[in-house]
């Protein structure tokens, strides 16, 4: 009789052709997708043709999408977008996506229906651990390794051990799912959960829809986590219904499963979080900020860039300016999320209060382009890292948030709640 496993480990079995995993153990797993973005696909594809191979393991199941640095700032980063092209038109890949069909990878990949439950995805950006939200096993890894399983379909790994933590209760006013994972970080620090699987549950996730449930995953990285993952539900079926391009399985935990830790939380405790420089687990909530005055505010990135972000930045925006001293950029996260905003107004809102909109971009959120801040500067942000010079001047400072609090705070002019206003 096999032990009893967690949702993590019943995949990495599954996927390992055993009966059972265990904590520690190393095993070699098929892959179901892989993926690379314009920084880390030249890596990849130069360490691909080391490897002596000609074709991927399936055309159908290596993803690249040029998001960090397009439309291209420079000759460098054109030079690395064209390699990219190159290679997927070379080894005719079927889900490659340029500029004007292309959006934030973490966004685009669950909306296209390329990843879905059950999978095991590795992507060469650590924010892969994205989609978890959709009960599948997403971890990130060096470009190496992503080579190796375009030319394989293979990657090995150690079974990560399991932190379960469950958030219970009904959120409070201005609260979301960015305020519950930088609570999460907050709590048990940027390594509390190094190396080891978070399954997030609890009352407060069963009713919380998917763009909620992938900023969590998303964040997952920040408190050091192998992947981030959330048991699939009826939730989870309807957005994948109409969606997933292959068959998908859900998997569960048994109910004696075993976990290091179980951490439980009163969600009505939580009030909005704001993570201060230079880590996600700095934070503070919303009433301990203080008065600090902001010179940017970016809206947007692969964990808040989804239709349910801009809409909640349009809903604050409503009828409202911008303060005069300080630039609000919103980057929706894929066109379509883009489109969408567009038809329900929200967009329209956004630039009426003097935001300004761009094309679907990391841009700024790795100080890339399109936000890049100078020494002394500092913005409010619903990206996931608030690193020395993430985001441009070592000498700059970045404070996340989500995107209620960073619209709010465009408008007021410093940190602050949407009460505030």
């Amino acid at each position: 009789m096999a032990r009893p496993m967690n949702i993590t480990e019943k995949i990495l079995a599954a996927h390992a052709g055993l009966d059972e995993v265990a904590p520690g153990q190393l095993i070699n797993a098929k892959v179901d997708i892989t993926l690379a973005n314009d920084i880390t696909g030249p890596v990849s594809i130069k360490e691909f043709k080391k490897i002596g191979v000609n074709k991927v393991f399936d055309k159908t199941r290596v993803v690249f999408v040029p998001d960090h640095f397009v439309p291209n700032k420079d000759i460098k980063s054109a030079q690395m977008a064209k390699e990219v092209r190159e290679f997927a038109r070379k080894q005719e890949l079927e889900n490659y996506f340029e500029v004007g069909r292309m959006g934030i990878e973490h966004a685009l990949l669950p909306d296209k229906g390329i990843v879905t439950a059950g999978d095991i995805v590795i992507g060469a950006d650590s924010h892969t651990c994205t989609y978890g939200a959709l009960g599948a096993f997403s971890t990130g890894m060096g470009s190496t390794d992503i080579a190796c399983a375009m030319a394989s379909g293979e990657t090995w790994l150690k079974v990560p051990s399991a932190i379960k933590v469950e958030f219970n209760g009904k959120l409070n006013k201005w609260v979301t799912a960015k305020d519950l994972i930088l609570y999460l970080i907050g709590n048990i620090g940027v390594d509390g959960a190094l190396y080891k699987t978070l399954e997030i549950g609890g009352s407060t996730i069963t009713n919380m829809p998917m763009d909620g449930r992938f900023t969590i995953c998303n964040m997952a990285i920040e408190a050091g986590a192998k992947n981030g993952i959330i048991i699939p539900d009826s939730i989870t079926e309807q957005y994948l219904k109409n969606r997933s391009k292959r068959p998908y399985k859900f998997y569960n935990s048994d109910e004696d499963a075993q976990y290091e830790k179980v951490i439980a939380y009163n969600t009505e405790e939580i009030e909005p979080v704001v993570a201060f420089p230079h880590l996600p687990g700095n934070t503070k909530p919303i009433s301990k900020a203080g008065n600090i005055k902001i010179d940017q505010a970016i809206i947007g990135s692969c964990t808040n860039g989804r239709l349910s972000d801009i809409k909640a930045a349009a809903e604050i925006l409503k009828g409202r300016q911008v303060h005069k001293d300080v630039r609000l950029i919103v980057f929706p996260a894929t066109q379509q999320i883009y489109l969408e905003a567009l038809k329900l107004g929200y967009i329209e809102t956004i630039i009426e209060a003097g935001g300004a909109v761009s094309t679907p971009t990391c841009g700024p959120c790795l100080g890339g382009h399109s936000g890049v801040l100078a020494a002394g500067e500092r913005a409010i942000s619903t990206t996931n890292r608030n690193f020395v010079g993430r985001m441009g001047h070592i000498d700059s400072e970045v404070y996340l948030s989500s995107p209620y609090i960073a619209a709010a705070s465009a408008v007021s002019g410093y940190i602050t709640s949407p009460d505030e206003l």
